[in-house]
Formats: C-alpha cells, structure tokens, sequence
C-alpha cells in the first residue's frame, strides 16, 4: 500500500468515526409504558443492531475497501477460508490448499526415509511454489486468493483419473486451476485458465517461483549432496544442469526451456511446461548444516495463450524407465554415465534388471544372475582374450631372445618382434583387444550401482541396504582417501582381482612393471570403492571369480602344446610373406622417428 492510498483510507476512517459519534441517531429509551406493551428483541434479532455488530461492518468496510484498492477487480477473491484437499492414488498423495489451490505436500506412499519416515518431495514448511500475474495493481500471487474446489472422476487415455478443480471469482471474470492425478502414475497435470481480466492484465503471462530446501532422504548426506542438482532441458533438445560439486552455482534461461527439475539420489521433483518456458532463473547453495541436502530456487516465465497456460510436476523415484515416459529428456535425471558407457546401462542392464525383478525378490541374487548371464554373452570374446594371451607365453622364448640380440636398440627390437609376430600368425592385440571390447560393461556398473533406486534399503547377508556401503567395522579415526570403516565386500573384491591377477600372470608369464602394477591396482580401488554401494563391490566380487573360474576352465580343454604346433606351421607358410602394408607404415614410423631421435 503507497503513501496516497494510506491517507485515504485514514480520512475514510476519520469520517465514519465522526459520523458514528456526532450524527448517528442513539436509540430511544422506551418509557414504561412502551415497555409493558412491547415484547423486548431478542439479540438475535437480526432487525436490531449491537455496538459490536456495528463495530464488525466497519471492520468489514475497512477491509473491503483495503482490498480494492490493493487487488482491484481481484478483490472478491480475497475473501475465503483456508482448508485442505487431497488426491490420492497408489503412488502418490498430493494435498493442496484452497488459499492459493496450490500444491503444499507431496508423499511418496512406496518408500521410506533412511529412519523410516515418510518421503515428502514437497513440503509447506521447506517448500514454497507460487505463481504471480502482472495485473494494474502491480504483481499478485496466485496464493492471495481464495478457491473453491470440486473433485470428480474421469477418464484420460484411458486410465481412471482424479480431476480437483479450483475456482475463484472476481467482479470482471475467473481463474480456474484444474489438477489431474491418473492412477499409477507420478506425474500432475495441471491447467491455469484466467477468464475476463484482459483489461486488468498487463501481459500474458504467468511468473512461477519455486523455492525449496530439499530435505534428507538417505543415511549418508555428503553423497546425497554429490548427487543433487537442478537440471534443465531446452525445447530444442539440449540437455544441461548446474554443477554437483560446487557449494553455489546459478543459471539463466535463454532460450525456450521444456523442463526443469531438482534431482536427488534417488527421487526427483519436476515442473514440465505445456509448451515451453520462455525464460527462468536457477540457484543452488549448499547449506552449512544438516537441515537440507541443497537449498534451490527456480523463477519461469510461463506464457499465457489464449488466457490458458498448462504445466505438469513429477514428484517420483528416479527409475530409468519411469522417467523415460514422462517427456523428452526427462530419463536424464538419471546418471548412467558417459556415452560410451551408457549405452550398456539404458538397453541392457536397465530392462535386464526389470526382466529378473519379475521372477527374484532378493537383488543379491539378482546381482548373481546378472553377472552370470553377461560372462556368457561375453564368454566368445574371454576364451579370444586367453588364447590371444596363451600365443604370446608359448612365443616367450623367442621375445626373449630378440631382446638379448636387440636390447640396446630399441627401435631395431621393436621392429624384428614385428617382423616375428607376422612370421608366426600371432598379434600383440590379440590378448587385449577382447578385454577392452568388455570395457564398457566393467564401467557400466560403477554408474548403474550408485543410483540404482532398486537396490535402495534392499538387504543381503550382512549389508543392510545395497545402496551404501556395507560396514562391519567402525574405525576410532578416519584414513585419508579411505574413511572410519571397513567394506567386507570390498575387501573380497580386493582379495579377488589380487587372486586373479597372479592367476593370470601364470597365464601370460608377465614380468617386469607390468607385473607389479597388477597387484597394486587392486589395493588402489579398494580405497576408491571401500565408500561405494555395496552392490557395486559384491558385483566386481563375483565378476572376478566367475572371471577366474571361467579361465580354469578354458585352461583344461587349451593345450599349449597344440598352440605351438600352430605357431610353427604359420612360421613355415608365412616364410616368404610379404609385409603387410600396416607392417610397412609401422616401420616407416619407427625408422622416422628413430632417424629423428639421432638428428637431435
């Protein structure tokens, strides 16, 4: 309220009370006669006027006129009482106010908090979503009014649904906002209407601001917050976010925008436009304390067409395929890594991990099978790797003769173990190259399992839930890059790639760096890892010894013997071989860049 309004409504006051006290008629007093004759009021008679019902119309007066000049022909809506409704369906509860028919709590009826509490994604008391209009009285909220609501049923594509619909009246119009919960699903749709008010509107269109403070969900809060960020999507496709470690980081909207969404570890909270976002502006902090995961605010510029705008909010878990299904891009609020591994997640391990949910309730056993069914796939490419690596130890001795004759010429070594590689049928890649192709499943799982909302609070042996790390020792102090516990699984993975690391350098007769570099890594991810999801360990775990038991096998049915034997026959056909043309660039290179080497 400006200074001229409120010396208006002074003076106003100022002449009601003048008149109250100077010229309103008092009431006559009845003389005894009148008194015997006529029956007293009743003072509930509405005929008959109290000092304090007086008092109550002029406060009425008072506010009505407050509101008029405040909200103009939006005034009628500001009078109303505030009360609570609620649609349900089997995922979800969303409870609403008539004070705003906004949405004020969100519950998850599937999942728990880590201390088995109630998973709210949104909250009044750490949540605040409003929408303001530009009207001739300045900005007004949405949340200001008053709404009077109707639930009723219908059906949409054809899924029985829940339609709450709001309604507040002003003198020139009205503003409906219609909510749509389906059943089965995590999404509500939501349409604004704002009916007879073109004169009262500046623009055509609607400001939302969402401010909330993400409340924990899970034990471990500090990857909780790794792992919580806004994310964003364009209207054009484009995918982007603000940063995941930074303590602040902030945004702006340039373009026309789909989606933006406050993702956490496992559950994300969304606003998806009808159409698009014709702008915003986005922030993040990270908190000192521990009341909230991340503090976020986003401010969307919504337009209005034909007095109309629509949105939809997702308030769910971040599965793949859930998300997949809600609009474009939204899936992206899950990690599954860099693009030459996410490919593995999205086609394979994601729908696999679906397939055998149907048929195993325990993931332990589940995490067994999965392991089982892609060391058969890849079995074709592991039995190439071992007779690749089976050539190289059989031709050992003649390696090591060369590097007797050439050992202070390493360019003429490297040339005469080429030049004996074609003369015996073998490739120095042969051993690798099917590793390496197997990459890309290895790295898969170290994105699936840290944001695998199935395995969240799922137990197996001593691991209380799969998706933390499992504990069976709590240290009186922290080592660095370690922590202040012990992961059993990670130590049996340790202890695995240690056991099948000298297994395999039986196999290959490795010596030298290389050889020592084998047990060191293992020691290396035992530390990376000892802070990671315990399904991600137990994995690698049996992937080693499914790996190890897998060679032992090859092992009985391959005979050196024979390899050798193959070895020479290519050494006898390939006696007159011309080089290869890749041979021939290779020993250009080498003699280039040795003729260089002596230059300098």
């Amino acid at each position: 309220m400006d200074r001229n309004q409120a010396i208006g409504l002074i003076l106003f006051a100022a002449v009601l009370l003048v008149y109250s006290i100077f010229f309103a008629k008092p009431p006559e007093s009845p003389t005894e006669e009148n008194t015997t004759t006529t029956e007293v009021a009743s003072p509930s008679n509405p005929t008959e006027t109290t000092p304090e019902a007086s008092q109550v119309e002029l406060n009425d007066s008072i506010q009505d006129l407050v509101a008029v000049r405040q909200f103009g022909a939006f005034a009628p809506m500001t009078k109303g009482a505030a009360e609570e409704v609620v649609l349900e369906n089997d995922n979800i509860i969303v409870t609403f106010n008539t004070k705003g028919a906004e949405i004020t709590k969100v519950e998850l009826k599937e999942y728990k908090t880590w201390d088995q509490r109630p998973v709210f994604l949104l909250d009044q008391n750490s949540s605040d979503l409003s929408y303001s209009i530009q009207t001739d009285k300045g900005t007004l909220s949405l949340n200001q009014f008053y709404f009077n609501p109707t639930v009723s049923k219908t059906v949409v594509d054809e899924v029985e649904a829940s339609v709450l619909t709001f309604i507040a009246k002003g003198e020139n119009g009205s503003i409906v906002r219609t909510y749509t919960l389906r059943n089965g699903s995590y999404v509500v749709d939501k349409n604004l209407e704002i009916n007879g008010f073109a004169a009262n509107l500046k623009d055509k269109q609607v400001q939302i601001q969402w401010n909330d403070r993400l409340t924990r969900q899970e034990a471990d809060i500090e990857e909780s917050r790794r792992k919580t960020n806004i994310n964003f999507f364009s209207a054009a496709g484009s995918y982007d976010y603000l940063s995941t470690t930074a303590e602040t980081d902030q945004g702006e909207l340039t373009e026309a925008t789909k989606w933006v969404s406050f993702s956490q570890r496992f559950f994300t909270t969304g606003i998806i436009a009808g159409n698009a976002f014709s702008g915003g502006k986005l922030l993040q902090e990270t908190p000192k304390d521990t009341l909230s995961i991340k503090n976020v605010s986003v401010s969307l510029v919504l337009p209005l067409e034909n007095n109309q705008a629509a949105v939809q909010y997702y308030f769910g878990p971040n599965r793949y395929n859930v998300l997949k299904k809600v609009t474009d891009g939204f899936e992206k609020n899950v990690d599954m890594g860099y693009f030459f591994v996410s490919w593995v997640n999205k086609y394979i391990i994601v729908n696999l991990f679906q397939f055998l949910e149907k048929y195993f309730t325990n993931y332990g056993v589940i995490i067994i099978l999965i392991v089982l069914i892609i060391k058969l796939a890849l079995f074709p490419l592991t039995y190439k790797s071992y007779i690749g690596m089976a050539k190289m130890r059989v031709i050992k001795p003649e390696i090591d003769e060369l590097k007797e004759k050439y050992g202070d010429d390493p360019t003429k070594m490297q040339q005469e173990q080429m030049k004996l590689f074609g003369q015996l049928g073998v490739s120095p890649i042969s051993g690798c190259l099917p590793l390496l192709l197997q990459m890309p499943f290895l790295f898969a799982m170290f994105f699936f399992f840290p944001n695998a909302i199935e395995l969240r609070q799922q137990s197996f042996l001593w691991a209380h839930d799969l998706s933390t790390y499992d504990s069976i020792l709590r240290l009186p102090f922290a080592i660095p890059f370690y922590g202040s516990h012990v992961s059993l699984f990670t130590i049996l993975m340790t202890v695995s790639q240690i056991a099948y690391t000298h297994f395999n350098n039986q196999l290959t007769a490795q010596a030298g760096p290389m050889k020592n570099l084998g047990y060191i890594m293992p020691v290396v991810f035992m530390f990376v890892l000892n802070s990671f999801p315990a399904a991600l360990s137990f994995y690698y775990f049996v992937s080693n010894m499914v790996t190890f038991g897998q060679q032992a096998l090859i092992k009985l049915f391959v005979d050196d013997a024979k390899i050798r034997e193959k070895i020479e026959a290519n050494k006898v056909k390939n006696v007159n071989k011309k080089k290869s043309k890749f041979q021939q660039r290779l020993e250009d290179a080498m003699k280039a860049a040795e003729a260089n080497k002596k230059k300098q």
